[in-house]
């Protein structure tokens, strides 16, 4: 039962504009309006919120100062309303500063007190969403990245850097942090692929490369084309052994979103992707995964050398084709754009005969005769089947029912 429905008026001033409850912890933004630091701090902490709720004001200082003239107002009433069955809200407590984060990250260039101090701030991140801003505000990502780039020297040990990846990562940086993270020459994508390289830490590696993939969603494309082999070779381990989905997925979309940029294609496929991408397809049943699987694939297929690995695979066109119908609308699409490729561009006669065996020939024709993937997937698959036409259409290996539907 509420305050209201036990006959209390309660102090209009006492509620939080936001969350329309009584302000536990009442603190006042720049623009002189109070509210409950739960509520505001949830508003500040998304993104697209720059401005105070109330007034509408843009904010260019995001600093909470607490109202502690109100909050005792607030706790002498609660007592005073005891009887009634009010209860007095515990003291709150104290929020991390931005001096003391500072003082921390001072104090954590002594290598003495280095470990302790990064433990420290991974606690104040954990803590709140607000924390982590201010952490992120006062520059803290600048010394983080330090530790990450200076894995050899004597001033950090493995494991202050893999301490600093896991704070990089739990603070999930703004876009703004991400570009500054990247860097101009990318310096910091050289430093994690290091990491990844040395590292017998999972979880380092799992943070590192979900950290890749959220600077590469920010960065402008020029900034991705000279991504380094060796990149995509510890991408393509990770496939090989994963070390959990989360970060299987954060691999495979770090590669499709860069794939298109530069030869990032071609150093894909020369890292081993392609191969590993069909293993993928015959050991997993999880049916994101297979779809994210089939996306990169067709980027792959769109150039030369990976057409040639599929083909070259001994299932590669086999599992590509059995994808279709049995797994979602998502999965037969980018099938069927694989094929279109390998069709269009390596259709040579023996390619031609191994689709008509494999039985591509009669799943296209089906597909013509459902609405189960669209039009434009359908077109796809009319187009794959008046390219070969002369081979296929009068062949004995297309079921009698689905001759019809064979395009003329």
């Amino acid at each position: 039962m509420s305050d209201s429905e036990k006959g209390i008026e309660i102090p209009s001033f006492f509620v939080c504009p936001i969350s329309l409850e009584i302000m536990k912890d009442p603190v006042t933004l720049s623009t002189g309006i109070t509210y409950d630091r739960e509520s505001i701090e949830k508003w500040l902490c998304n993104k697209k919120n720059v401005t105070c709720p109330i007034t509408k004001q843009p904010l260019t200082d995001f600093e909470l100062t607490p109202n502690h003239t109100l909050r005792r107002l607030i706790q002498s009433w609660c007592m005073v309303n005891a009887s009634s069955g009010i209860e007095r809200f515990p003291t709150p407590r104290l929020p991390v500063s931005k001096s003391q984060i500072l003082k921390l990250l001072q104090d954590s260039k002594s290598p003495h007190l280095r470990m302790k101090c990064l433990k420290r701030l991974k606690t104040i991140v954990f803590e709140s969403d607000m924390n982590k801003r201010s952490v992120e505000a006062v520059g803290a990502v600048d010394y983080l990245a330090y530790i990450v780039n200076n894995p050899s020297s004597n001033v950090t040990s493995s494991s202050e850097v893999d301490e600093a990846i896991s704070i990089l990562f739990h603070l999930r940086l703004s876009q703004t942090g991400l570009k500054a993270l990247f860097g101009k020459n990318g310096e910091f994508v050289e430093a994690l692929t290091h990491v990844m390289q040395r590292t017998a830490n999972d979880e380092s590696r799992a943070y590192s490369v979900s950290l890749l993939k959220s600077m590469m969603e920010v960065v402008e494309p020029v900034q991705v084309m000279h991504l380094k082999p060796h990149l995509f070779i510890e991408l393509t381990r990770i496939l090989v052994k994963p070390i959990s989905q989360k970060a299987t997925k954060a691999a495979l979309k770090l590669l499709i979103g860069v794939c298109p940029w530069g030869r990032n294609r071609i150093k894909i496929v020369e890292a081993g992707a392609v191969p590993v991408l069909v293993d993928a397809l015959l050991d997993c049943n999880e049916k994101r995964i297979i779809e994210t699987v089939l996306m990169l694939l067709h980027q792959l297929c769109l150039c030369a050398d990976g057409r040639a690995e599929l083909l070259k695979h001994g299932e590669g066109l086999a599992v590509v084709s059995k994808k279709i119908f049995r797994v979602s609308p998502a999965a037969s699409k980018r099938a069927v754009r694989i094929l279109h490729s390998v069709a269009k561009f390596s259709g040579n006669t023996s390619v031609i005969q191994e689709m008509l065996q494999l039985g591509v020939v009669g799943k296209l024709c089906f597909l013509l005769q459902v609405d189960y993937c669209g039009s434009k997937t359908s077109e796809k698959a009319r187009e794959i089947l008046k390219m070969h036409a002369g081979a296929w259409k009068n062949s004995s290996c297309i079921p009698y029912n689905l001759l019809s539907s064979y395009p003329s």
